[in-house]
């Protein structure tokens, strides 16, 4: 080891490499064996790590060992087959390992001269999900993000730009009250007034209630305001539901405004065919946001912004400063820092290459149906028992329900809190990773079966587990 060059020696660096894999392997070799649950107070964790910088060296084995034990060994386990809540991260180990090529290689992926190729495979990549989608492959374009969260405000920004200009005091954008937390932390971030906002209620489905839309179109427009933006929602977090997008698409066209859609949990649906029926529509979005890191399986940060036609994000987020005058090359070779934030960027789209070229698409489809039918079987199990009442059906592999015995006298209070100590005395059991939501002002169950890894087994085993706590 030299430390004054911060390198290991060839044997070393393969040693200390070959060990990382072994505790990647082992992960996921031995996820159905552990616990999903996560556990440490603030007091256990600066105990276990809070110390001054290290100013002298330390074994790197040594290092290593301490953190897969004490670090990545007692985090929640998203990947888990029983991780039923918030949405699952099920990965995959192809994905993983070329995350570890883009990292090791350290690809800078913002600009075309410092790697066409990492460009051009987002290039491909991002032509895969547009012909997916049905955006038009040669005026369409797109960018990865680290998330949903960033590509909504992206997508928000460019809507802001092409529909209202440098004066945007009069704008207004609409959502649901199902849209995500991150389309109003985008729309406040980029400095929209909370006046500037509206909050479209659903109806009984959860669905965005397009009579309402119309109705506070109309208002806005009579007062003077300038309506420049809807975002539809292709699979809310707390439902799985699909707002009505084909129905939504003819009112922005109408009243010529940006249409949204946030498919960051549902959009992967699409590759279903029952998930497709549900998302017709989509291919009317202006700008559609997917979280590859989600229902295409891949690690953690990964999401993507497509959009109907690339010039937008160009002319959003084009800066020339003279550092970068030498590296501009022609209009085909995109630098993809012109498309977003940001500027410096990892190569994000190698994991979603090699995967699907590793497993191929098929393999993906065959997945997500899996994941839509092992709902509709819950469904299914639930609706047969006594106990159990169906609050939201089973919709793009979501369902939500509530303990709720037939021929029982509990108030709608007391069966909150029941169902509310049903999922805190799972979570003690460390069994099963399932948490509750509200729905109608009332307290349910969520389960996001979106794992392929996951079985009815599994399932069943949870909510015996579920009887034997009410």
């Amino acid at each position: 080891m030299n430390k004054d060059t911060l390198e290991l020696s060839k044997e070393e660096m393969k040693a200390y490499g070959y060990s990382v894999v072994d505790a990647v392997v082992a992960h996921y070799d031995t996820l159905n064996d552990r616990s999903p649950i996560a556990t440490g107070s603030r007091k256990e964790m600066d105990s276990l790590f809070l110390e001054e910088a290290p100013e002298k060296p330390s074994d790197p084995k040594e290092v290593l060992d301490f953190v897969i034990e004490k670090v990545m060994n007692k985090g929640a386990i998203a990947a888990h087959p029983k991780f039923f809540s918030f949405v699952p991260g099920p990965s995959n180990y192809i994905s993983a390992m070329a995350d570890t090529l883009a990292t090791g290689y350290n690809v800078f992926s913002g600009g075309w001269s410092q790697s066409p190729p990492a460009a051009e495979l987002e290039i491909v990549t991002i032509s895969w999900l547009l012909k997916i989608f049905g955006l038009p492959l040669k005026k369409g374009g797109g960018i990865f993000t680290s998330g949903g969260s960033m590509a909504n405000l992206t997508a928000i920004v460019t809507a802001r730009r092409v529909k209202c200009g440098d004066d945007f005091s009069k704008a207004i954008i609409y959502l649901s009250d199902q849209a995500h937390s991150s389309n109003i932390k985008a729309i406040r971030t980029i400095g929209f007034r909370k006046e500037q906002i509206r909050l479209i209620p659903t109806d009984s489905e959860f669905k965005f209630s397009t009579i309402k839309l119309k109705n506070a179109i109309a208002k806005d427009r009579l007062e003077g305001l300038q309506p420049f933006c809807v975002i539809g929602t292709a699979g809310t977090t707390n439902t799985g539901t699909v707002d009505p997008l084909k129905e939504i698409a003819a009112i922005c066209k109408e009243e010529k405004l940006w249409f949204h859609i946030d498919g960051a949990y549902g959009g992967a649906a699409i590759l279903d065919k029952k998930g497709k029926e549900l998302l017709k529509g989509i291919s009317k979005a202006d700008s559609i946001t997917v979280d590859p890191h989600k229902w295409f399986f891949q690690p953690y940060e990964m999401g993507c912004l497509l959009i109907r036609n690339h010039k937008y994000l160009k002319s959003t987020f084009v800066e020339k400063p003279e550092y970068l005058r030498d590296i501009e090359g022609n209009e085909s070779e995109i630098n993809f820092y012109d498309h977003g934030v940001q500027l410096t960027r990892r190569f994000r789209a190698l994991k979603f290459y090699m995967s699907l070229k590793t497993f191929g698409l098929k393999a993906f489809k065959k997945a997500i149906s899996y994941n839509i039918e092992l709902a509709e079987k819950t469904e299914k199990l639930l609706r047969k028992s006594s106990k159990w009442e169906i609050v939201s059906p089973a919709t793009l592999a979501i369902i939500n329900f509530r303990y709720n015995p037939i021929g029982n006298s509990y108030s709608e209070k007391e069966l909150d809190t029941l169902n509310q100590k049903i999922s805190e005395s799972v979570l003690a059991s460390k069994e099963a990773f399932l948490v509750t939501t509200v729905l109608n002002g009332q307290v349910v169950l969520r389960m996001c079966l979106i794992n392929p890894r996951t079985s009815f087994q599994d399932v069943k085993d949870t909510i015996t587990l579920c009887e034997q706590f009410a």
